[in-house]
């Protein structure tokens, strides 16, 4: 039993019984006859009974001649038969011979002299029928050419998986003369390879016959021992007429540029898909933290396991940034994600962070030349030129960080900050293909970061406008407490122009205000300013809602297409009356004790600009502890509910005991108003107080 498990005869002992053919002399059928000095047959073999037609019995004693050769050719073969029975010298021709059924075949003689024992002298002739034997010639010259010739590489192993034989190309592909393999294994031959692989493989195709083909394999031979090729391997198992398992056929193609081709192919088709990813993934909002965020997720982990996106503060602020050859780099770290990679993740900079580089920091470098920055396999000494600090350095060594990679960010030709890369889990470093795909990334999410920064500086200048134009009031005016909120809009959203205010007048009464400003932004915010002065110079005249809501509507007429809802009430405590006029604004809610709260009915009047519209003026009762809610749309508006819905939840939160007022503010806008929303929210509450 071989090493492979397949069966063998055991030592040279011969195979007893019958058997069926098993090598080339039974293919041609080779047949022996043995004559003596006088030229008769003395011995026949079976084999010469097939080729001449003529058994045993009628062979023997017959003078070979007259029953093997055409009669033409007798006296010729008689005197062949007599030279090499006189010299000793072999003989070797084809003659045609007439078959006891009086056919004609070209038979192929080999003819010798033969002394036995005692000293007598016989005549060996083997005969085969030609056309078989050039048939076979044929065969084994074009085997014998093809595998010298062959540009593919050959081998023979046998059931042992020792190499038998390897043709030419076999051994230029593995840079070793045929002597060097012969006897040894593929492990002992070409150790740079799989041999596991190879051999597992081998032996299945010894147990199962199945061939193996085009297994594709990579590695490095003595024939090329600094570049990797690639190869492709087919098995074949070789067995003998018998069925006998004799070893494995090996065929090896190097398919080298085709498998760059298709890595190339495959890392253009990775890159197209992560460009494609970051088209639909980055930039989904304004928000400038968050848009970072998407392109560190895109990087993780198909470019890198551990990202970080890093902004120049000076760029945040909205200033220009020049770095000197000398001069740190002020940074502010927007986001950074990592692939199962914690100490790296730990030696990164805190999202929302300031910190400062070093000029001969790498990051430093790529944001002062606006150049990537590659270092393809990081050594010791190189960690402390990534890290910012000693002790970060550390942890990115504990991480394994082995290549690194920096993309300045760049948009409208301005120098924004740097993407930046590193690798642990992934074993390769960074080549030029991440570097082509880190700068595409880079330039794509640097125009969707820039748009982020310049509307998150164009909002903050609104949002300190519009805070700026608000009022502060005391918490107890005209016999009313009072409680309000502004909430901008969410971080993707402008701001808009809503506000509140709370006027006090003669006589103890008091002025509610709550207005919305249609639009966004700058212009919002400072129409909501000049309506809102304008509002607090009109209420000095103690003019009825209704009126001064018709001067307002003038007067935002006059403005640039503005177009305003606003609410306004006048408190007198001594009537407990509170007088209101609406300008398409939502209603406000009044809460009493003992009673249900509720939408106040009112008139909903034309909003503010649109000019031509009478207001009206309600009177309502406002005993004390009642409570009165003004707010805009942004508290009870979404896209996903109807507003009757929304109008009803808000009725039920001011329902129950009552509670402080700034807590019931809280409590709104924390169950209310939702956190992506594209609208403010201006809120005011008053509850009346009880008199001295």
């Amino acid at each position: 039993m071989t090493a492979a498990g397949i069966p063998v005869p055991e030592g040279d002992e011969p195979v007893r019984g019958s058997v069926r053919p098993s090598g080339l002399l039974d293919v041609l059928g080779v047949a022996s006859v043995v004559l003596d000095t006088e030229g008769r047959i003395v011995l026949w073999s079976p084999q010469a009974e097939e080729l001449f037609g003529y058994p045993a019995r009628e062979a023997l004693g017959q003078h070979a001649a007259r029953i093997m050769v055409h009669e033409q050719h007798v006296d010729l073969v008689v005197k062949l038969f007599a030279d090499v029975m006189h010299t000793g010298e072999g003989w070797a021709g084809a003659f045609p011979v007439r078959r006891k059924d009086g056919s004609t075949r070209l038979v192929e003689f080999r003819n010798m002299r033969l002394l036995d024992g005692r000293g007598d002298v016989y005549a060996l002739g083997l005969a085969a029928d030609r056309t078989t034997v050039r048939q076979l010639e044929r065969d084994v010259a074009l085997s014998t050419r093809m595998v010298a010739q062959s540009p593919i590489g050959l081998a023979v192993l046998d059931t042992d998986l020792r190499y038998v034989s390897v043709n030419p190309a076999l051994e230029r592909l593995n840079g070793l003369p045929a002597e060097e393999h012969l006897g040894r294994t593929i492990r002992e031959v070409l150790p740079h390879l799989d041999a596991d692989t190879f051999e597992s493989a081998a032996r299945e195709v010894l147990r199962t016959g199945r061939p193996l083909v085009d297994q594709r394999t990579v590695g490095r031979t003595p024939a090329d021992p600094d570049e990797e090729h690639a190869w492709s391997v087919s098995l074949y198992r070789l067995e003998d007429a018998l069925g006998t398992v004799l070893g494995v056929a090996g065929s090896v193609a190097d398919v080298t540029e085709e498998h760059r081709a298709a890595v190339e192919t495959e890392s253009a088709r990775r890159r197209l898909a992560v460009i494609a990813d970051a088209s639909t993934r980055i930039g989904t909002t304004l928000d400038l933290e968050r848009t970072a965020g998407e392109l560190a997720e895109v990087a993780v982990p198909d470019l890198a396991d551990i990202a970080a996106v890093d902004l120049l503060e000076a760029v945040v602020q909205g200033r220009p940034s020049t770095l000197g050859p000398a001069e740190p780099a002020v940074i502010r770290a927007l986001a950074v994600e990592a692939d199962r990679a914690p100490d790296a993740l730990r030696a990164a900079d805190p999202p929302g962070q300031v910190v400062r580089y070093a000029a001969d920091r790498l990051v430093t470098e790529c944001v002062r030349t606006g150049e990537p920055v590659l270092v393809a396999r990081v050594e010791p000494a190189d960690l402390p030129r990534v890290a910012r600090s000693a002790q970060a350095a550390e942890l990115l060594a504990r991480a394994g960080v082995h290549s690194y990679l920096a993309v300045p960010l760049i948009a409208r030709g301005e120098v924004l900050g740097a993407l930046d890369l590193k690798r642990t889990r992934n074993p390769l470093p960074f080549g030029e293909d991440d570097l082509l795909l880190a700068r595409e990334l880079a330039s794509r999410a640097a125009v969707q970061i820039d748009n982020a920064r310049w509307y998150q500086n164009a909002r903050d200048t609104a949002l300190t406008l519009q805070r700026s134009l608000l009022p502060s009031h005391p918490t107890v005016t005209g016999g009313l407490e009072v409680a309000s909120r502004y909430q901008p809009a969410g971080s993707t959203a402008e701001v808009g122009g809503d506000w509140f205010d709370v006027i006090p007048l003669e006589d103890g009464k008091t002025a509610l205000v709550v207005g919305d400003v249609m639009g966004s932004g700058i212009n919002a915010a400072a129409t909501m300013g000049r309506l809102r002065t304008a509002t607090t110079t009109l209420a000095s005249l103690d003019l009825d809602p209704a009126r001064l809501l018709e001067h307002l509507d003038r007067i935002t007429e006059g403005l640039d297409e503005a177009i305003a809802t606003c609410v306004y009430a006048i408190h007198d405590p001594r009537l407990r009356q509170c007088r209101i006029a609406n300008a398409g604004h939502l209603p406000p809610a009044r809460v009493r004790a003992g009673r249900p709260p509720e939408l106040l009915e009112l008139p909903t009047g034309a909003p503010l600009g649109v000019g031509g519209v009478a207001f009206s003026t309600t009177t309502v009762d406002l005993e004390p502890g009642d409570r009165l809610v003004l707010y805009t749309d942004g508290l009870v508006e979404t896209r996903q509910h109807p507003l009757d819905e929304r109008l009803s939840a808000l009725l039920a939160l001011l329902e129950g005991p009552d509670r402080p007022l700034e807590e019931v503010c809280d409590l709104l806008l924390r169950t209310l108003h939702q956190p992506d929303t594209s609208d403010d929210v201006a809120l005011l509450i008053a509850r009346v107080q009880t008199p001295d």
